[in-house]
């Protein structure tokens, strides 16, 4: 996979959990910029439904692969590990399965963090909420590259927009119950 160029994330790094449930403690999403990436998500992702996370805690957001199946070798979120690819914590910030091959340039963008469980073998990056829309179309980049990585495909549009989707709860959480916060 390539991975998106981005730009230098600006200001301190945000404090953050250190063990699970994962959760950004400071900098987080205006409710604004939240919905919205919700909005884009469940639009913007074709063959996915959207509703609670299965395996965060119960305020998480979550989009699954549902009219697509997951790419061969894409090691996606448990659970199931071929369905929910990505989701949204209430204080805005996501954790994402991405290719491993682009964890290090992820990384070092400064736009996020291992997960707890990552040196374990989970497939799971946290992506720093966006604090404006700029940071919120740095976001969808990196959501982009993680559909890319659980479909192997990209999303359709200039901007990803564009496909059918089943996305319910994209103003809260509904869905399947969490079987462990993430």
């Amino acid at each position: 996979m390539t991975f998106p160029a981005l730009p230098q994330r600006a200001g301190d790094r945000p404090e953050t959990g250190p063990e699970v449930p994962h959760l950004q403690l400071t900098q987080t999403s205006p409710p604004q910029i939240r919905q919205e990436l919700r909005q884009w998500m469940a639009g913007a992702l074709p063959g996915i439904s959207a509703g609670r996370s299965e395996v965060s805690v119960p305020s998480t957001w979550a989009v699954f692969l549902q009219d697509t199946s997951a790419a061969p070798g894409a090691l996606l979120f448990p659970p199931r590990w071929d369905a929910e690819f990505a989701h949204v914590h209430a204080d805005g910030s996501l954790h994402l399965a991405l290719d491993p091959d682009d964890h290090a340039e992820f990384l070092s963008s400064g736009w996020g963090e291992k997960h707890p469980l990552y040196d374990r073998g989970a497939n799971v990056v946290m992506l720093y909420a966006p604090r404006d829309r700029a940071e919120l179309e740095v976001a969808k980049k990196v959501v982009a590259a993680s559909y890319r990585y659980a479909t192997g495909r990209a999303p359709s549009g200039p901007d990803g927009a564009a496909g059918t989707t089943r996305a319910a709860g994209v103003s809260g959480a509904t869905g399947a119950a969490g079987t462990a916060a993430v």
